[in-house]
């Protein structure tokens, strides 16, 4: 498969100001409108593929802490770019579908089909529940986000939608215009509890998983590709932290340095976790494999010197990896470094290969 998978490259919106630690000193927490702007704007100049646009309301780091809203800078976004894919993630909870499918189409269209919704299920209790939504129990929450999706897929599809469900109940729906560039945008389901794998097999476009070890994660894409599905396959995608250097040893310097500064700071993630939802898995595998970097971050092993990072993402690649979601720290210069030098390093080994 390294043969055939063309692995493509996105960013990480730093909608909380910062990736890595809090306290590093070449990377103050900006999580400004302006920054992001001029930050996706390199990206698409530099030839990524992609940029993610998490969704909270408030910094779950703090809420002193800015915050980026995802929807809003996803509709100018598509404006401001020429070839970048946007991605906007979305909490059921918060929007309802036949809204968040209407502002879909028209982020679609802005785009000239550059855009896809990242669905995610939420686990941070503090935004919901301070704002007197319901933080309903795990499972529930993706039966919840189950119809939402069903409804919101009909409409991006240009479908004339009728649904009776538990949550949602909507009568002779239709959306007009409807996508002049594609049958709908692509979905993108992130979660890896059993009902996060059902719903992905059933709904998804593409799978996000979390960094971690490569067993945990071919374990996890066996799954989804053994479950009962139509249409087309699912294709899958890795989050991952990358720390790159001329040599392994400069790069592992660097990240004993990141760990470092973690450590100083490791008082706000003690206190993300203890807001978030036990149940979800996500957690569970963070206290497994220690990283630098959100989802995951280093744990999927991006650390090292180019040639090793690129052939680290060959080997992703070889397992069934697409898209890789990348972050980085300080993220402008260490996101130039990436598209120098793991890039091409990439294509080369794949030009010689296909």
């Amino acid at each position: 498969m390294a043969g055939v998978i063309r692995p493509r490259f996105g960013v990480w919106a730093p909608v909380y100001g910062s990736w890595g630690p809090f306290d590093h000193p070449d990377d103050p927490v900006d999580a400004s409108w302006e920054r992001n702007k001029r930050l996706v704007v390199e990206a698409d100049r530099l030839g990524f593929d992609s940029t993610l646009i998490a969704q909270h309301i408030v910094n779950p780091f703090g809420d002193e802490l800015d915050q980026l809203e995802t929807w809003t800078s996803a509709a100018a976004l598509a404006a401001l770019t020429e070839n970048i894919e946007i991605i906007a993630a979305i909490k059921p909870y918060l929007v309802h579908p036949v809204v968040l499918a209407k502002q879909a189409l028209q982020i679609e269209a802005i785009s000239g089909g550059r855009f896809g919704l990242n669905l995610v299920n939420a686990w941070f209790k503090p935004e919901l529940q301070r704002a007197g939504i319901p933080f309903a129990e795990h499972d529930e929450r993706y039966a919840y986000g189950r119809e939402w999706i069903t409804v919101v897929r009909g409409l991006l599809s240009g479908e004339r939608v009728s649904f009776q469900g538990k949550y949602f109940h909507v009568e002779d729906y239709q959306l007009r215009p409807i996508d002049q560039t594609r049958t709908r945008p692509a979905i993108y389901v992130g979660g890896e509890s059993d009902p996060a794998r059902a719903l992905v097999s059933d709904t998804a476009d593409v799978w996000f998983i979390n960094g971690q070890p490569r067993h945990e994660v071919e374990r996890l894409i066996a799954d989804v590709a053994a479950r009962p599905r139509e249409g087309e396959p699912v294709h899958f995608g890795l989050s991952a932290f990358v720390v790159a250097r001329e040599t392994d040893a400069e790069a592992e310097a660097e990240l004993a340095a990141l760990w470092e500064l973690a450590e100083a700071g490791k008082a706000r993630w003690e206190a993300l976790v203890a807001d978030a939802d036990p149940k979800a898995v996500m957690f569970q595998t963070f206290a497994k494999y220690p990283h630098i970097g959100t989802n995951g971050g280093t744990a999927a092993g991006l650390v090292g010197s180019y040639d090793t990072v690129a052939a680290r993402i060959r080997e992703w690649a070889g397992l069934g990896i697409e898209t890789f979601m990348l972050q980085f720290q300080p993220f402008e210069a260490e996101m130039r470094r990436f598209a120098e030098h793991v890039v091409p390093r990439v294509r080369e080994a794949a030009a010689k290969v296909g």
